[in-house]
């Protein structure tokens, strides 16, 4: 049994990215796997100043970010799920990968997985968040990304429900091993 950390970084409430969360974490759960799921929509998490406070035993910062950045440690699987803002991910999910500035090198041997979805159909529109994502996972040691649902043609709240995406989150949550 693995322990997977859903972590929904859309700002919006029923938010396709969310709702692929959803169904990631049914097919996971049905494989066994404890599961947890983290919406930073209401969470407070300030941006990262380059203090590095951090570093010398605490943050600035009296937040939210801390206490998910500990989950991310205990994690065996974290699921990042962002909608492509402007070609990379959305602010949220950003300021919280920033913040992990004070445990990234102990964030290692872990499967990543990726939910991303964009009103744009174009394909390669999705590069610029899958490279950004796949740069923080190059800075956790011994981790990569075990796989990625992108989902295009989606703009509209719950969008996603009239699409194959949906299937293929659950199918993927359920190939977590």
């Amino acid at each position: 049994m693995k322990h997977i950390l859903i972590i929904s970084s859309s700002p919006r409430k029923n938010s396709n990215s969310d709702t692929l969360c959803d169904h990631f974490a049914r097919g996971a759960a049905e494989n066994g796997h404890a599961v947890e799921k983290i919406t930073l929509a209401g969470k407070s998490i300030s941006f990262c100043t380059g203090c590095h406070a951090c570093q010398k035993g605490s943050c600035i910062h009296d937040d939210d970010a801390p206490e998910i950045v500990r989950k991310m440690l205990d994690a065996d699987v974290i699921v990042l799920a962002t909608p492509v803002y402007f070609y990379t991910m959305c602010a949220q999910l950003k300021a919280l990968i920033d913040r992990s500035v004070m445990v990234y090198p102990k964030i290692t041997d872990k499967k990543f997985y990726y939910l991303v979805t964009m009103a744009d159909t174009e394909l390669e529109k999705f590069r610029g968040t899958i490279e950004a994502l796949h740069g923080f996972v190059a800075c956790c040691e011994n981790s990569h990304c075990a796989g990625m649902v992108t989902a295009s043609g989606v703009y509209e709240a719950g969008a996603v429900n009239a699409t194959n995406f949906c299937e293929a989150a659950y199918n993927l949550g359920k190939s977590v091993k």
